[in-house]
C-alpha cells in the first residue's frame, strides 16, 4: 500500500478537542509518534462544533519539532457527526492522519476515503505521496469478525486499534489484568495488519498509570502488547507516553543483535550460505528479515544505526 512507508506509531496520545488549553498543552510535549486530537468520545455533543474550530486552529498553526504526526480522531461515520466533522477538519493545513472509530464495515471507510478524495483531490490523486492516512478503531464483534473487508476498503488505511472498552462493553466481558479475555480479538487485530501490509497495530489503552503500581501496570501492558505483535500502544494522558514509546523501540541489546544479523547475513550471501549461525543460534531468511524490520524501525526512532554498523563491521557469520 502506497501509505505504509516510514510510519511509526509507538505512542498515540488523544488529546480533547474542546479544551484549548489541553490542545495548547499539547504543542509542548518533547517526543511523539503521534498526536490524536479528539472530537468523539472526549467531547460532548453540545461541544463538537467549538471542537471542531479548536482543533482547526491547532492544525493551521505552524508545526512544532515534539509531535511527529498531528491526527484527528472523528466521531463514528454512523453517530450523524462525521460529516461536520470532516467538513471542516480536512481545512487543517497539518492534518496527517484521521482515526476513525467503530469501524464495523468496509463501508465506514468507503465513506471517508470518498469524502477524502472530494474535498482533497490533490492529496488522493494516484500517485500521491502525501495522503491523509486513516487509523481505524476495531470496536465490536461485527469490527473482528469483519477485519479482512475492512483492511482491503480503503488505499490510505494505515493502521488498526483495538479499543477494549468498547469491545468488552459489545460483548459483556470483564476487563482483568491478565488481558487474557481479548486474546481472540487482538491476535485478530495483528494478523490482520500483517497479511494486508498495514503497518501500524495499536493495543489498547491501559487505564490504570498513576503512581508505582499504575507505573508497573502501563510497562507490563506495554511488553504483553509488543509480545503479541502490536508495534504500538493508545494513551490517554502525557505521562504513559515515554514509558509507552521506550517499549515499543527497539532496545539496545536488540538493536546490537539485529546489526550483526544484518552485517553477517551480507556476508553470508556473498559465500553463497543460506543458513548460518551467531552466538550459537541458526540464522536463516526469516530471522535476517526479522533483524532487517529492527534495523529499519531503530533507524526511525533515532538509534545511532550507523555508528552500530561501524562498531560492528568486522563481525562474520559462523
Amino acid at each position: 500500500m502506497a501509505t505504509t512507508a516510514q510510519v511509526i506509531r509507538r505512542a498515540q496520545l488523544y488529546v480533547p478537542g474542546s479544551s484549548m488549553r489541553f490542545l495548547e498543552k499539547s504543542r509542548g510535549l518533547q517526543a511523539v509518534d503521534s498526536v490524536a486530537y479528539d472530537l468523539e468520545d472526549s467531547v460532548t455533543p453540545t461541544k463538537k462544533p467549538e471542537g471542531r474550530r479548536n482543533i482547526l486552529e491547532i492544525l493551521n498553526r505552524d508545526r512544532v519539532p515534539g509531535i511527529r504526526e498531528q491526527a484527528v480522531r472523528i466521531n463514528s461515520v454512523g453517530s450523524g457527526f462525521a460529516l461536520d466533522d470532516l467538513t471542516e477538519i480536512l481545512k487543517g493545513k497539518h492534518l496527517d492522519c484521521l482515526v476513525v472509530p467503530k469501524v464495523d464495515a468496509a463501508s465506514d471507510l468507503h465513506f471517508v476515503t470518498d469524502v477524502l478524495r472530494q474535498k482533497l483531490p490533490e492529496r488522493h490523486a494516484a500517485g500521491s505521496k502525501n495522503p491523509v492516512k486513516i487509523v481505524a478503531l476495531v470496536e465490536s464483534a461485527r469490527s473482528v469478525m469483519d477485519l479482512s473487508a475492512i483492511c482491503k476498503a480503503s488505499p490510505y488505511l494505515s493502521g488498526l486499534t483495538f479499543a477494549a472498552e468498547d469491545f468488552a462493553l459489545d460483548l459483556s466481558l470483564t476487563r482483568t489484568p491478565s488481558l487474557h479475555e481479548f486474546m481472540y480479538a487482538r491476535s485478530a487485530i495483528v494478523t490482520a495488519a500483517r497479511a494486508f501490509n498495514i503497518p501500524s497495530a495499536l493495543d489498547l489503552v491501559s487505564t490504570t498509570f498513576r503512581g508505582e503500581e499504575g507505573k508497573k501496570q502501563l510497562q507490563e501492558e506495554s511488553e504483553n502488547g509488543k509480545r503479541f505483535g502490536f508495534n504500538g500502544k493508545q494513551c490517554i494522558h502525557p505521562d504513559q507516553v515515554q514509558t509507552v514509546q521506550s517499549v515499543y523501540s527497539p532496545s539496545k541489546q536488540e538493536a546490537e543483535w539485529a546489526v550483526r544479523v544484518v552485517i553477517c547475513d551480507r556476508k553470508a550471501d556473498a559465500q553463497g550460505r543460506g543458513a548460518w549461525t551467531l552466538d550459537g543460534k541458526m540464522i536463516d531468511a526469516p530471522v535476517s528479515g526479522k533483524a532487517r524490520a529492527i534495523v529499519a524501525k531503530a533507524e526511525l526512532c533515532g538509534v545511532d544505526v550507523k555508528g552500530l554498523q561501524e562498531r560492528f563491521k568486522d563481525e562474520e557469520p559462523q
